[in-house]
């Protein structure tokens, strides 16, 4: 049994189909069955059920399925490492971050990185923290920096400082100057925007002082959701690190109290997940 046959088999399963995963592996579909039945005489096992015309993966086929996965997936790492070791620090580093990430802390340590670390190039991708998580699980990136809150179970993580939610508005709130207090009932009052990732959240807190607010607007973009409130718009409701994005601007903050979601930028990677050596030095960047 060698890497060939478990990635053989692993298309099957994941095809479901003998003929379409021949057709995925670029086989004739005799040959990839002949494979499969080797697989079986060798093991000593049934894989995969063919008595019956529906497809039908075996117990044996399902733990098989599992420890083929874990083996190629060690095997690949282990090239990875002899590479690294061969080569140096050298390559591309894949990072997934969010626009804000890019904007507040990422340009700094990517600077400084680069600085120290010459030979090494980047792709980085700006998506949304959940399709951050699923660029980590498909391995199209090593690292990415996302937005707490988020189910940690699959990552490591590193916690950067983490950050309360303010109201912004271009106008003077009840004729409060710029770092006074607001209550969610003042709020209650003005067309809101938000970032439909804290949406859920902020509602139930207003529904919890038997308030309704009032959602003119939710979207998914860290700017325009200040950029609308610098025109007049409405409030927008955003952790305060997002305040000092758009420079010279005549935005004013307020502290809502009641609105109690503590959230900050976290630094993430697979767990069990080999790490090339560009990679792992620069999570130390964040140590």
């Amino acid at each position: 049994m060698d890497n060939r046959q478990l990635s053989y088999f692993l298309a099957i399963v994941e095809e479901g189909n003998i003929t379409k995963a021949a057709q995925k592996l670029h086989l004739a579909q005799p040959y990839l069955s002949q494979m499969l039945k080797l697989l079986e005489e060798e093991l000593g096992v049934i894989l995969i059920d063919r008595t019956t015309r529906k497809f039908k993966v075996t117990e044996a086929g399902r733990q098989l399925s599992y420890r083929a996965k874990q083996i190629l997936d060690l095997s690949e790492a282990t090239q990875k490492e002899m590479k690294d070791f061969n080569r140096g620090i050298k390559g591309v580093l894949s990072l997934g971050c969010l626009s804000i990430a890019i904007e507040t802390v990422l340009t700094e340590k990517i600077f400084s990185f680069h600085n120290q670390y010459p030979g090494i190039n980047f792709e980085i991708r700006q998506q949304t923290t959940d399709e951050i998580l699923e660029l980590l699980k498909r391995g199209l990136v090593e690292i990415g920096v996302i937005r707490a809150p988020f189910n940690s179970e699959d990552y490591e993580s590193i916690c950067l400082p983490m950050e309360k939610m303010v109201a912004v508005s271009s106008n003077e709130i009840n004729e409060k100057k710029s770092g006074s207090r607001l209550s969610l009932e003042e709020l209650s009052q003005k067309p809101l925007m938000v970032h439909r990732r804290f949406e859920k959240d902020i509602v139930n807190m207003f529904r919890e002082k038997g308030l309704k607010p009032r959602i003119l607007c939710k979207i998914e973009d860290t700017r325009p959701l200040l950029l609308l409130a610098e025109q007049g718009m409405g409030v927008s409701i955003v952790p305060r690190d997002w305040t000092n994005l758009i420079s010279n601007s005549n935005l004013k903050s307020y502290e809502v109290p009641d609105i109690n979601i503590d959230t900050g930028l976290v630094v993430v990677w697979l767990k069990n997940h080999y790490l090339t050596l560009a990679a792992r030095h620069f999570l130390e960047c964040f140590r």
